[in-house]
């Protein structure tokens, strides 16, 4: 599903010249000869793919873990911890648009490489770090900027290029590996915060990020062309494309064009209220506030790594409602039970995990990122072939509303002493959320047309 919208452009949107038409045109490259049964290289590229992302993910699973520590330690206000974290989340979205565009003028490798090193760096600077704005340096700027370079453009470039057929398949299992390596990591890393402190915890991401750099450098290849093989589910071999230096010029123009339509602030500002609620709000603090109602942290972390192994199966549940109803009911549908959920959280926390609070893991797990495939199919019917740059942006305004909530929830905790206020404010905004989601137009447009 994912695929469907991070499909390439066609040359011509990206500043090539169109062929001279009275130049012959040379015939495909035949195809050199393959083992009958043996596996394609695709498959071994995705599955380098997938190791790499569960590898990077490891940043994404602490700085939930991060902020009592820090409290506890430097004083400084949980404002201050979640105006870092802020940060990092805006960068991360801000950078995604133009995350493809650094891909196809420099390669998968260096970039996935380059963003890997930059996550590790910035990651272990935060173990000799004494001032709040340091923290905000290594883990906001640099982690955010690295982490940015790696976001949706990564499995999305890969699956472009070395994938025919069966790419929703592998949009869907590299989408997954997020969720996967927050399952594997956040344990871990939980552990390592209660036991050992926070610093052994940050050095272990800065550890995992550079660990899979040289596994990417040898074994990741930008495009099938490098192995002279045609792409998997091709019948022709494809040569290696020049580099596009125009991409990022388009993503720019696009996002003009495209936020003079009403659609487009309805997606954003739809996403920017799911981005709040997921990464800004849970991811980042509901360990803390679990820990305030006494709840150990390896705990609670556990709790939101079983959020991750449901995330898997309730996007690709979700995916299968978007082929078969209307996409809008659906986001309407989804941002409303995500709100009356967030409403009864409050009562659910408690030292000890209680069957209530794992009704509702299962059930948040389940609703975490289903609003992903029915915002794509939107992206797609009022932008057309424009519809992957344009959900790159509303991408960014996901990342935006988790950076707001980030720092928002941090100083609320400072002011009122509990979270509560930010759990009853989210509800709230999800309610928005659904009435925004029904507002939007059904219209369907001519592809690569922007509506007015």
């Amino acid at each position: 599903m994912l695929s469907d919208v991070t499909q390439t452009t066609d040359l011509s949107s990206n500043g090539a010249e169109a062929p001279d038409p009275s130049v012959p045109l040379e015939p495909p490259a035949p195809l050199p000869p393959r083992a009958p049964g043996r596996v394609h290289r695709a498959w071994f590229v995705a599955a380098v793919t997938f190791v790499t992302i569960i590898g990077a993910a490891a940043f994404a699973s602490l700085p939930g873990l991060l902020i009592e520590p820090l409290h506890t330690e430097f004083d400084w206000s949980r404002g201050t911890i979640g105006f870092a974290v802020s940060v990092n989340l805006a960068l991360y979205g801000l950078t995604a648009p133009f995350a493809a565009a650094l891909m196809d003028r420099f390669g998968i490798r260096r970039v996935v490489a380059v963003a890997l090193t930059i996550i590790s760096v910035g990651s272990v600077l935060t173990v000799w770090m004494t001032a709040a704005w340091q923290l905000v340096l290594y883990w906001g700027v640099l982690v955010g900027l690295g982490s940015g370079s790696m976001a949706l453009a990564f499995a999305a470039t890969v699956t472009n290029r070395w994938f025919v057929a069966r790419r929703g398949l592998v949009t869907g299992i590299l989408t997954a590996a997020g969720a996967s390596g927050q399952l594997v990591f956040l344990p871990l890393l939980s552990w390592l915060v209660e036991h050992h402190g926070w610093r052994p915890a940050a050095v272990t991401v800065s550890l995992a990020a550079l660990a899979v750099v040289p596994f990417v450098w040898l074994l990741l290849r930008d495009h099938p062309a490098d192995v002279g093989l045609p792409a998997y589910g091709s019948g022709t071999f494809v040569p290696k494309p020049a580099p596009v230096t125009g991409a990022a010029r388009r993503a720019v123009s696009v996002l003009i064009s495209a936020a003079r339509t009403g659609p487009f602030w309805l997606l954003a500002g739809t996403f920017a209220i799911c981005g709040a609620s997921t990464n800004g709000l849970v991811k980042t603090h509901f360990v803390p506030a679990a820990h305030d109602h006494g709840m150990p942290i390896t705990a609670a972390a556990s709790l939101l790594a079983v959020i991750g192994v449901f995330d898997v199966v309730g996007t690709i549940a979700s995916g299968w409602f978007t082929d078969r109803f209307e996409a809008r009911r659906l986001l309407a549908v989804y941002y409303a039970l995500r709100g009356v959920s967030l409403l009864f959280l409050p009562m659910l926390l408690a030292p000890s995990v209680q069957p209530p609070m794992v009704f509702f893991i299962v059930f948040y797990g389940l609703d975490w990122v289903a609003t992903v495939p029915p915002t794509i199919a939107l992206c797609r019917e009022h932008y057309g072939e424009d519809s992957a740059i344009v959900f790159g942006w509303v991408l960014a305004s996901h990342q935006v509303g988790a950076a707001v909530i980030a720092f928002a929830g941090g100083l609320a905790r400072d002011v009122f002493g509990s979270y509560d206020v930010v759990w009853y404010a989210s509800g709230a905004l999800c309610a928005a959320a659904a009435l925004m989601a029904l507002v939007i137009r059904r219209r369907p447009v001519v592809a690569g047309s922007i509506p007015g």
